[in-house]
């Protein structure tokens, strides 16, 4: 079997608590990937910074990461219901939380832009007997209500982000 077509080598670590030797082995890596992770570091502003400091102008980060605005989270949290689960958009191994607009100022403040940034929505039961009272609250509020829904509606986010 021959190698990757795309991809010359690949490091398993915990990247909170990586020594410089092996920051220094990557570089020269010009994509990262985040597959769901983000939101479980416990200083994801850090790891992205010292990412930043070394990616090549070219490089890019690739990452997934659930949307905290979502529709159903905002309905339980309104009703008290805010339990940790196994898996999911509750999953109690996360310890950060992100909307669309605070990933941008994630990405933003540790130098990188965003490319393209992909929602990922799913028809699900139930939503439409709450959107229109979120869209109410976020109108109350003074804030772009269409928007606020929009942002309500995606599970999580995909996006490419690339050194400012």
């Amino acid at each position: 079997m021959g190698g990757l077509p795309y991809c010359d080598k690949v490091y398993q670590s915990n990247i909170e608590n990586m020594n410089e030797a092996l920051w220094d082995a990557l570089s020269q890596a010009d994509c990262w990937i985040f597959g769901d992770t983000l939101e479980h570091f416990q200083n994801p502003w850090a790891v992205l910074q010292k990412i930043r400091s070394l990616i090549p102008s070219n490089g890019v980060i690739a990452c997934c990461i659930p949307n905290a605005q979502h529709w159903s989270l905002q309905v339980k949290l309104n009703i008290g219901e805010f339990h940790y689960e196994e898996s999911g958009l509750l999953d109690k191994t996360h310890l950060r939380w992100f909307t669309r607009k605070t990933l941008i100022e994630l990405f933003h403040s540790t130098g990188f832009h965003i490319s393209e940034i992909c929602p990922r929505i799913f028809n699900e039961p139930g939503r439409d007997q709450f959107l229109g009272l979120l869209k109410e609250i976020a109108e109350r509020a003074g804030v772009n209500a269409d928007e606020a829904m929009n942002d309500a509606l995606p599970m999580q986010y995909i996006l490419l982000a690339k050194p400012s």
